[in-house]
Parts: C-alpha cells; sequence; structure tokens
C-alpha cells in the first residue's frame, strides 16, 4: 500500500462524513481551528476511547480528552498540525490511519516545528466514523524535551 503524500490540513471542505477520509480532514479542521464543538463531534462520546499523546499519559473517555483539548484550546499556544505520509486501513465498521503529523508549536516568542508520529482508530457508530483512539509520539528526544519543556513553562 502506498502511503499519501498530499496533507490533511483540515482546510479541505468537509463532505460526506461516512467516508475515512471526511472523517480526518473534520479532526485537523477541528483541531487547527480550535474549535470544540467539532472535536466533540469527531470523537466518540464514551468512556472507552483514549489518547495517548506526546505530552505524557494516557486520557481515558471522552471527559479527559474532552478537557485535555479545551485547555490546548483556550490556552496561549498555538499549534499546527497536518497529516501527510498516511495510509488508511478500512472494514465495514472501523478504520484507521497510520502516519506522520507536521507542524508547529508556538507560545511566546518560542518555537518549534513539530514531527510526530501518529495513528488515529475510527469506529463506525450510527453511520458515522467516531474516533475512538489516538496515538501520538515525537521520536526525536531532544525535539520531545523542547516540546514537553515548553508547554509545562
Amino acid at each position: 500500500m502506498k502511503a499519501t503524500q498530499e496533507p490533511i490540513t483540515g482546510k479541505e471542505a468537509i463532505g460526506d462524513r461516512a467516508t475515512p477520509y471526511q472523517a480526518l480532514v473534520e479532526f485537523y479542521k477541528a483541531f487547527n481551528e480550535r474549535d470544540i464543538i467539532l472535536m466533540k463531534n469527531n470523537w466518540a462520546n464514551s468512556a472507552e476511547i483514549a489518547m495517548d499523546n506526546p505530552l505524557g499519559g494516557i486520557m481515558r473517555g471522552w471527559n479527559n480528552i474532552n478537557e485535555l483539548y479545551s485547555r490546548i484550546f483556550e490556552g496561549q499556544a498555538q499549534v499546527y498540525v497536518e497529516y501527510y505520509d498516511y495510509t488508511i486501513h478500512e472494514t465495514n465498521d472501523m478504520f484507521y490511519a497510520v502516519g506522520r503529523e507536521r507542524g508547529n508549536f508556538s507560545i511566546g516568542e518560542n518555537s518549534i516545528d513539530l514531527k510526530i508520529r501518529t495513528s488515529r482508530i475510527f469506529k463506525k457508530i450510527e453511520g458515522q466514523w467516531r474516533q475512538v483512539h489516538h496515538h501520538g509520539s515525537i521520536e526525536d528526544p531532544d525535539l520531545l524535551k523542547t516540546y514537553q519543556d515548553l508547554v509545562n513553562k
């Protein structure tokens, strides 16, 4: 399977959310535009969902994940990411996407480029794809430390 290099930025038109591609577009639109309502629509509203991100720890359940996104969206940091070098693997009721994010994180006068390995799992719920798991990791230890230090200032 050949990976798609054309990035998903969230600036694409949101079309039929019954397709995996559109579910990913919706996520990146919600994230890059800091839209918590759209983000909530993208995730399954369940205690069973989980997210593991570069800031550490595993968040379980929509309430905890919502709290993390709310802090990001309401905070002073500016974050932009786009999804590229990805593949989509689909069954009738589930799909997962494996790829990379690139972007930028800035707070005050400090700015770093982000490079994150990212996977997302979606489940079909009432005919729509809903995210049930996200894992992101920064493989470069120096970049990870710089990112964590900036976030935790």
